[in-house]
């Protein structure tokens, strides 16, 4: 037996992040991970100036900075935006495998291997949770402590258990309780080619129809499309048709652009034309897919959902942690992992759930409180399209909406802020 202090399942951005700060302190950290090497997840990969403000060593990780970004109404109205604050834009694969080896240089130990799902036979059945065969491989042992187990036949134990493990987090669903359907969102996407010809764009398109957007984020040796929206409206045939009418349009938009204009992309087709569709079946030879759930919790469920109990804590996605409107997570795992190891060295572990709470608590709650009527209709038309359409004519509204891109403008005062900058001099 394997005896760590804490033992972390998960080695994305939440988990490796804690595990370094708290091996640097001298914690004995086991970091579990199965996730087969090399295996993308559904991203964009976009880390907002928020976060490089607050963590300036990511900016080492091998990325793309962005400082413009051309976005789509629902109708396909165009804005140009030229942020204030760059914000960065990373291959998952490349971004976590920096976080990862920073842990790992840190002291803690990294166990590439999955937590099994054979279970095993718990010593203490009043310290257990669930029956005396756990088919997740966790437990509490006789002296209060947490077995893992992993699929080759390791076993680990640990005072505190953290679960890190993403949307669909095994940990999340024994101790905090699962999600529905209605508060999960889904993300799926491609990895193809940067343009041949022409500057590759950054884009976000929303969505006709839909809860959600598309993305087109070009990284250092590739492009990562996508489609974020809803769970409970998802049609993947449809969505699928979508994102590749997206993807070509965004090809030809480019290698028809003059080094002095931006791209003009032709959105959302009716007819495809014979040329258009030669060009998705050249595309798909190339392209590769990858999709994940992202948590959207309802305003509701943030008052009642449980981040931490007696001996565990959850970070990131694995606690639903994630901008309901924009799916956006990269912050929120990093600065919950922030938090908990900041609680955890002092003692006090117990005070992670008020530390999140207060700390970003209020504005995911505000986020999801908003949801609807961000992707609802205003004035007769989607509030999208006239976001965009005043943005377009108003120099105020338009920095206002680049700084929420960038993650530098919250949801709590953006009524107020929106409000303030439309009442100035265009």
């Amino acid at each position: 037996m394997n005896h760590f202090d804490v033992i972390i399942v998960g080695a994305g951005p939440a988990g490796s992040f804690a595990a370094e700060r708290l091996a640097r302190a001298g914690v004995r950290v086991a970091l579990v991970d199965g996730r087969p090497p090399g295996e993308p997840k559904a991203c964009g990969g976009g880390v907002t100036s928020k976060a490089l403000k607050a963590w300036p060593h990511l900016l080492e990780a091998v990325g793309r900075t962005i400082d413009e970004i051309d976005m789509y109404s629902p109708s396909g109205k165009h804005l140009h935006l030229k942020l204030d604050e760059p914000f960065a834009v990373y291959s998952r694969i490349t971004f976590d495998t920096f976080l990862r080896e920073r842990a790992r240089a840190a002291g803690e130990v990294v166990i590439s291997d999955k937590v099994s799902a054979r279970g095993f036979k718990r010593v203490d059945h009043s310290l257990s949770i669930g029956s005396s065969l756990d088919p997740l491989g966790i437990g509490r042992g006789t002296d209060a402590s947490w077995l893992v187990r992993t699929q080759s036949g390791g076993e680990f134990s640990a005072k505190y258990l953290v679960g890190a493990d993403g949307a669909n987090s095994a940990i999340a669903k024994k101790l905090a309780g699962p999600l529905p359907p209605t508060e999960m969102e889904v993300a799926f996407g491609y990895r193809a080619p940067l343009p041949e010809l022409g500057g590759a764009a950054t884009v976000v398109a929303f969505l006709p129809k839909w809860v959600g957007y598309a993305w087109a984020f070009p990284r250092v040796d590739h492009v990562s499309f996508g489609i974020a929206t809803t769970q409970d409206a998802f049609d993947h045939e449809q969505l699928d048709k979508l994102l590749w009418d997206f993807m070509v349009s965004y090809y030809e938009s480019v290698s028809t652009a003059s080094d002095s204009e931006r791209i003009r992309m032709r959105l959302w087709r009716t007819a495809v034309s014979k040329t258009h569709r030669s060009q998705i079946e050249n595309l798909r030879q190339k392209a590769e897919r990858y999709a994940a759930r992202i948590p959207g919790l309802a305003p509701r469920t943030w008052d009642t959902r449980k981040a931490s109990g007696d001996g565990w804590a959850l970070l990131g996605d694995a606690a639903g942690f994630a901008d309901p409107v924009t799916g956006e997570g990269i912050y929120y795992a990093l600065r919950s992992a922030e938090l908990f190891a900041d609680a955890y060295l002092k003692a006090k572990p117990e005070e992670y759930e008020e530390l999140w709470r207060k700390d970003f608590g209020g504005e995911l709650k505000r986020a999801s409180e908003m949801r609807r009527r961000f992707y609802g209709n205003f004035w007769g038309a989607p509030f999208t399209d006239r976001m965009i359409e005043f943005a377009r004519g108003h120099r105020g509204i338009r920095k206002v909406l680049g700084q929420l891109v960038a993650g530098d403008q919250g949801y709590v005062d953006l009524k107020k802020k929106l409000a303030k900058s439309a009442l100035r001099p265009l």
